[in-house]
């Protein structure tokens, strides 16, 4: 990395603050803004540079844009780069998404607030049906005959975790190591892989999560387990926030859940920002950054550990045949989860038309984005249902 410091940390601090603040559009857009004013326009970070820090957040666990920006921080910064570009980009759309939580805290229970979730969580379904199917072709690529040939394992994995998450409405950790684990050993076992390891490595697991404490403790360690499994894009955290939110824990109600997406959705910076939103209304202002701390927690980690010598990682097979298998049981376990929200929260011919119609909107309208669609599901809901009553 080249020590030319062309822009001071100031600098770099307060542009990650109003990306934060006015960042829309995704994972997608926000890598987009972050190449084309960083390296394009201010050229403050070369093209190399950028496109490992871009290999590192695809390659390793966490929200791709946050942990670009915690990467790009690292650069000529290092450890304080890091940490002040990731908490910078952060923090506008935590504080947002916490006014948020105390709005609907307040006024949840009021009849037009309930008109204005009931457009938009079926226009969130339509939303995350649409994102699975793209990390899909992503992840694994279309599946027809010569991909299957090719890549039958992945697609094992894909469709095990979508039918074990849609038959039990939780998230298989242990599948997905497993997953990792198994294509690891298939496609290119490290030197040091033997039958021992992997018993190890299980009953590791196993014992790590299996906690029993306040509930403070419990929101810390289950949103850092599922900070640990998020990968390319912060959609792939619903099914690991919906089991263990509503399912296990019984924290928040299906509607509350889909609120909880909604908002994320509709507020600047990364989507996974929408575990602020759920700590807030499982345990007020403290749930709430005890949940994005540890979300966000493994995320940095894993950026800070592997950006001095991620060029040798970046190269290791088992370590990329390994993400590959996780991915796609993740991919697939996203999928069951929307089957098993849409089940629940798509329930009449208003919410199918509208999580249709989303879907449409994403696919056919280029320049639409997702919080315009939120607005207008949330509008045509009061329409409906003033209509209705």
């Amino acid at each position: 990395m080249e020590q030319n410091k062309k822009y001071s940390l100031r600098s770099l601090v307060l542009y990650f603050l109003k990306l934060g603040t006015i960042g829309f559009g995704g994972p997608v857009a926000l890598v987009g803004y972050m190449h084309k004013d960083l390296v394009e326009d201010r050229k403050w970070i070369s093209e190399e540079e950028y496109r490992e820090g871009l290999a590192l957040a695809q390659l390793a666990p966490g929200p791709l844009a946050a942990q670009l920006g915690i990467y790009i921080g690292f650069v000529h910064y290092r450890l304080l780069g890091a940490t002040l570009a990731g908490f910078a980009f952060v923090l506008p759309s935590f504080i947002m998404v916490v006014l948020l939580g105390i709005v609907y805290k307040l006024y949840g229970g009021l009849s037009w607030i309930q008109a204005v979730f009931y457009g938009v969580g079926a226009a969130v379904i339509g939303i995350i049906a649409l994102s699975s199917y793209k990390l899909t072709l992503k992840s694994i690529g279309r599946f027809n005959v010569e991909s299957f040939k090719s890549k039958w394992l992945l697609w094992l994995f894909f469709f095990l975790a979508a039918v074990i998450t849609f038959l039990t409405e939780q998230e298989q950790v242990l599948l997905f190591i497993a997953a990792g684990i198994l294509y690891m050993i298939v496609k290119a076992p490290p030197e040091w892989w033997n039958g021992k390891t992997v018993n190890s490595i299980v009953l590791l697991q196993a014992a790590f999560w299996n906690y029993e404490s306040s509930t403070l403790t419990e929101i810390a360690i289950f949103f850092a387990k599922a900070g640990t499994f998020v990968f390319g894009s912060g959609l792939a955290i619903v099914p690991f926030l919906h089991s263990g939110v509503v399912v296990d824990n019984h924290w928040l109600t299906e509607q509350q859940f889909l609120d909880s997406v909604a908002v994320a959705m509709i507020t600047p910076g990364p989507v996974v920002i929408t575990v602020g939103f759920i700590g807030y209304l499982v345990n007020g202002f403290l749930g709430a950054l005890v949940a994005a701390l540890a979300t966000f927690l493994p995320c940095y980690l894993f950026t800070i550990a592997m950006a001095p010598s991620f060029k040798k990682i970046a190269q290791n097979k088992p370590v990329k045949a390994f993400v590959d298998g996780i991915t796609a049981a993740v991919v697939g376990a996203l999928v069951g989860s929307v089957i098993v929200i849409a089940r629940r929260s798509i329930f009449d011919i208003p919410t199918v038309l509208i999580a249709f119609s989303s879907i449409l909107a994403l696919l056919y309208i280029k320049k639409i984005q997702e919080p315009y669609i939120i607005l207008i599901a949330a509008v045509v809901g009061i329409i409906i249902k003033s209509v209705i009553i």
